[in-house]
């Protein structure tokens, strides 16, 4: 049998195998027996009774978190100068085309998207082995 520490035999007295928590019950239970110093993960198993071998019975579907990942994406718009607004309000982080085309050429590519309009696509057709 494989070593069991202290901290996972104290948490083990505190979880009842056998029982079915509820998800408020679940979730306390796990900030309460949480052993590391971190915000870790946790795995949600749920039993539906489904069969999915029948077409009828497939569980599918996504999740959209309410805080996020806790990633932000840096987005540049490359557009025309009548344009700029429109593009700084929908939330970009970086709107130009000239200055942002030479600094792309030097090198920089700190952002994470790239949007282009299609009448400035012939100025960015030359950015092709920089951006990859």
């Amino acid at each position: 049998m494989a070593f069991v520490s202290k901290k996972r035999k104290v948490a083990n007295t505190k979880v009842d195998a056998n029982k079915s928590y509820s998800l408020k019950e679940a979730s306390a239970l796990v900030k309460t027996i949480t052993t590391c110093k971190f915000d870790a993960s946790v795995d949600l198993h749920i039993r539906l009774g489904v069969d999915p071998k029948k077409a009828d019975q497939a569980i599918r579907g996504t999740v959209t978190l309410p805080h996020g990942t806790g990633k932000t994406k840096k987005v540049l718009v490359l557009c025309t100068p009548d344009k700029e607004a429109e593009a700084k309000a929908a939330g970009a982080d970086f709107v130009g085309l000239d200055e942002y085309v030479t600094k792309i050429e030097g090198g920089w590519v700190d952002v994470d998207v790239i949007v282009a309009t299609p009448s400035v696509m012939p100025k960015i057709g030359k950015l092709g082995k920089v951006l990859g």
